[in-house]
């Protein structure tokens, strides 16, 4: 019980040091309300957010099949899946913007790991690495109303 408390403590202090340490690139990434981190305006790493819901998991886009959205540049796999972003953006985009939910419930933007995501209600959702995946998945009705009282001031700092 004390290692696993200990571990949530270290994923909370390290969130905390990512946002710090980010703190002029996530003022310039929350302006455009995407996760744009280290990406030169590409969204999520430059992963196909459709390929979540149709290929059943994250896929590299490619700079060729690309969608200006929201501030940021989305990359697809497939012309097929740019096709159906383009038809229905909001479908696919992430949650907050793809940042990390969990990180955004306990109050910061914090980059992502695109293996670490789930599907919940049709919405996709990203997490900082599996681990916190893990944590973010026992209480998601409880991490996601947290997150949803916190995003508008995340990205409300103009």
């Amino acid at each position: 019980m004390w290692m696993r408390r200990r571990m949530i403590s270290f994923a909370i202090t390290a969130f905390a040091l990512t946002a710090l340490t980010l703190g002029p690139s996530l003022e310039a990434a929350a302006q455009s309300r995407v996760n744009v981190l280290g990406g030169r305006r590409v969204a999520i790493h430059g992963y196909d957010p459709v390929a979540y819901f149709v290929d059943g998991g994250p896929r590299q886009g490619r700079p060729e099949l690309a969608v200006e959205h929201g501030g940021g540049r989305w990359l697809f796999s497939s012309e097929s899946n740019k096709a159906r972003f383009a038809a229905d953006p909001e479908k696919y985009t992430p949650v907050y913007g793809g940042y990390c939910a969990y990180g955004v419930a306990q109050g910061y933007l914090v980059k992502i790991d695109p293996d670490a995501w789930a599907i919940v209600d049709g919405r996709l959702y990203l997490n900082y690495d599996r681990s916190v995946a893990e944590t973010w998945r026992k209480d998601v009705p409880g991490y996601v109303k947290k997150a949803d009282e916190n995003w508008p001031r995340l990205v409300g700092r103009r």
